[in-house]
């Protein structure tokens, strides 16, 4: 008999591993459901019910979903968080910017003002998301004219680095003739804010500007939104095994 020869990708010891573990979790959640659905019905609380839909990312998965809207979602929130703090409320950056979302003083108490909190030197875990959601909504509204599937990138660009610098690099890619509305054309751009050439030119109204951590930034926090977007559809599909399989042990009672 001829021999199959196996094209696919290679499976290394460590994929092997990776891949075992994360069968082992989703067959031990799924168990556990299984067990929790032949036991007593427990009472839940409408709280319990809203958690028990979305999977565990941080201690502010609550706040994050409560002041989540059409331009971030919750898990673009925790996303923000963690590359920002790590879910430190206590963080403090070298630049001064401080707490879950790390805002700098001056648009912290700016936003707060916008939004009618008279304190404007008011702090608490609350207060950090709340303001955070307003900032990225008035960046989307700044930002408005680029297109859906762009423009978080711009908004996250100038969360981390100023809008101030990101109109500065559109602006040298408008007059080199380059597209100034792509993120992915606008990237080397940025990056060429800090040379004097590019900076003293007249378009460029904020100075030097070192972009490659604004650019890292971008990617983590997107990278990171993304991860835990699949961490939420697999802990769905699981619920969704779960529930089918009470369903089924309920009808055969």
């Amino acid at each position: 008999m001829e021999k199959t020869q196996y094209n696919g990708p290679e499976m290394t010891a460590k994929k092997v591993v990776v891949l075992l573990l994360t069968a082992s979790a989703i067959l031990v959640l799924f168990l556990t459901r299984t067990v929790k659905s032949e036991a007593e019905p427990e009472i839940e609380t409408s709280w319990q019910q809203v958690e028990r839909n979305h999977t565990y990312i941080s201690p502010y998965d609550s706040l994050f979903r409560q002041y989540a809207d059409s331009v971030c979602d919750w898990k673009m929130l925790a996303a923000i968080a963690y590359v920002e703090s790590k879910f430190d409320t206590a963080a403090v950056s070298g630049s001064g910017a401080r707490g879950l979302m790390q805002i700098m003083p001056a648009t912290y108490s700016r936003m707060l003002a916008r939004m009618g909190v008279r304190d404007t030197s008011a702090r608490s875990i609350e207060l950090d998301i709340r303001v955070a959601v307003r900032y990225l909504d008035e960046l989307n509204s700044t930002f408005s004219f680029i297109s859906d599937g762009e423009r978080m990138n711009y908004i996250l660009g100038s969360y981390n680095g100023g809008p101030s610098h990101i109109f500065d690099a559109m602006r040298i890619a408008r007059k080199n003739g380059q597209n100034r509305y792509s993120w992915c054309s606008l990237t080397p751009v940025i990056m060429s804010l800090s040379d004097p050439a590019v900076y003293n030119d007249s378009v460029c109204r904020s100075g030097c500007f070192y972009g490659t951590e604004t650019l890292q930034y971008v990617s983590r926090v997107n990278r990171k939104y993304n991860e835990y977007r699949r961490q939420e559809l697999l802990f769905q599909a699981i619920e969704k095994l779960a529930e089918n399989n009470r369903n089924e042990i309920h009808h055969n009672n």
